[in-house]
């Protein structure tokens, strides 16, 4: 019986879709971090009668065929990439992206790796790093007289230093763009890669044109909607129960046919 099967992938796909939202909501406080959202397509019809095709030798046609669908299955978790809150920390190397791009983080690998995570810190060598201690391109060095730091809108940062008047800029971040954002993979510690879906980066000053802007110390939160979140996970398990039923039905009437004499 197809309704066993049918029903399992329909099972399936909502555990799917529960994991996604469960995800979402562990990471409700998560900075920079973008909610997910699972996408479905039915799978492959077996036709048992075609539309179209002959009816009769006077040429008449089905005008409508008989399909069965044989499921359902996960066709994509996509990234929801609208902009989160911006939250006041007081950390003058906390930094926020107002707008499109992401900061990019030197990994030890060698690779390059991207985050609107923009919570930052000094190395011991005065280097702007992320909370793992990887450096954030272009790799700014604050000089360690430095009383004060100052981040503008336009990525550049000055150091107050004794002994002059004019604060001292240090360099300037640089923020990167993508073709499609959703097509950039997830590795963990709020990072993301490169990936041929995603294109090509594109990288740039903070300002400039497509790029967004920076803001010292902001954090963007997560994009989460609880509510949101929590109204689809009880429709998602509204769904999940409906399918176990049907494989509860469908064995029911299993039994009724192994029961005939």
């Amino acid at each position: 019986m197809r309704a066993l099967h049918i029903a399992g992938t329909g099972m399936m796909a909502q555990q799917t879709n529960v994991e996604v939202i469960s995800n979402n909501i562990a990471n409700i406080n998560t900075t920079g971090y973008k909610r997910r959202r699972a996408e479905f397509q039915d799978l492959i019809y077996q036709n048992l009668r075609r539309s179209g095709s002959q009816s009769a030798e006077a040429g008449t046609v089905l005008p409508s065929g008989a399909q069965i669908g044989l499921g359902v299955r996960t066709a994509a978790i996509y990234r929801i990439t609208e902009q989160g809150s911006l939250q006041p920390t007081g950390n003058r190397f906390d930094i926020a992206i107002r707008g499109n791009g992401y900061f990019q983080v030197q990994l030890p690998t060698g690779e390059t790796a991207y985050t609107r995570d923009g919570t930052f810190g000094l190395s011991p060598e005065g280097v702007i790093v992320t909370a793992e201690g990887f450096p954030v391109a272009p790799g700014i060095v604050v000089p360690a007289n430095a009383r004060d730091v100052t981040i503008n809108a336009n990525g550049e940062v000055f150091a107050a230093l004794d002994g002059q008047v004019a604060p001292q800029n240090v360099g300037q971040l640089q923020l990167a763009i993508f073709p499609n954002e959703g097509g950039l993979e997830a590795i963990g510690d709020n990072l993301l890669l490169a990936t041929p879906a995603s294109g090509q980066p594109q990288t740039g000053a903070p300002g400039s044109p497509g790029f967004g802007n920076v803001l010292q110390g902001y954090v963007e939160t997560s994009n989460v909607n609880i509510v949101q979140e929590v109204t689809n996970l009880i429709t998602a398990q509204r769904a999940y129960e409906m399918n176990s039923r049907v494989i509860t039905a469908a064995d029911e009437m299993l039994s009724t046919l192994s029961r005939m004499r």
